[in-house]
């Protein structure tokens, strides 16, 4: 009996407090602290959105066809900074200062040349040390002897288009990138002399986000976005 009297003072206890907490009244201090506990968060959510966006993520708008039909003219993307490292088939923007081509028809010894002077959006096909194969007939990309499954590039049609800037199957030097734009028959890429092989150093970002496209390109109001990665 003691025991079932302890328990219903303990339940009337805390109905008590229950009711009381219900019943406080809102006053001017309680509005101002819920109002210093919001001021306190924005602050810190707006400088750590800048620093992603001043030091992370670089905005960028594509110019051109070259990508299509992943990006179109006019596409909006968003760039991880270089803390992130391109893996092949990564889409990057390149800042095309200089190239470098190959001065012997063993394609062993390298010279710099002029790039376009331009930022470049492609897809990244080959790194140093990789062996890159291109069967301008069929179409087809291999690297490492491996053939690539390139579904981005079904829109392009054969044959593939050569620029003459190397001879197939060659292997990548160190520091340097093999590059192609999705549209293989109107992207001027690493294929091209004015191109040719990209330092590593000139890719500026890698793209993981399309946040916005013309309405000409989208059916849906979601079709403007699109994880790139």
């Amino acid at each position: 009996m003691s025991e079932q009297t302890t328990l219903d003072q303990t339940e009337k206890q805390s109905a008590e407090i229950q009711q009381s907490e219900q019943k406080q009244p809102v006053t001017f201090k309680s509005i101002l602290c819920d109002f210093l506990d919001v001021a306190e968060v924005v602050p810190i959510t707006f400088f750590v959105f800048l620093l992603l966006y001043a030091y992370l993520l670089v905005p960028v708008t594509v110019d051109g066809g070259s990508m299509n039909p992943t990006l179109y003219n006019n596409d909006k993307i968003l760039l991880l900074d270089n803390f992130y490292h391109p893996k092949n088939g990564s889409i990057v923007v390149i800042d095309d200062k200089e190239g470098a081509l190959f001065t012997d028809a063993e394609q062993t010894t390298l010279t710099t040349t002029n790039g376009l002077g331009i930022v470049l959006v492609k897809r990244l096909i080959a790194k140093g040390g990789q062996e890159i194969n291109i069967d301008f007939e069929h179409g087809t990309v291999a690297v490492d002897g491996q053939q690539l499954l390139e579904p981005y590039t079904a829109a392009y049609e054969l044959p593939m288009r050569n620029d003459q800037a190397f001879s197939y199957p060659f292997t990548v030097p160190e520091g340097y990138v093999f590059v192609m734009g999705d549209n293989r028959n109107g992207s001027t890429d690493s294929r091209n002399p004015g191109v040719a092989l990209v330092p590593e150093d000139q890719i500026i970002g890698t793209a993981f986000l399309r946040y916005d496209r013309d309405a000409e390109y989208t059916v849906k109001w979601y079709d403007r976005f699109a994880w790139l990665l």
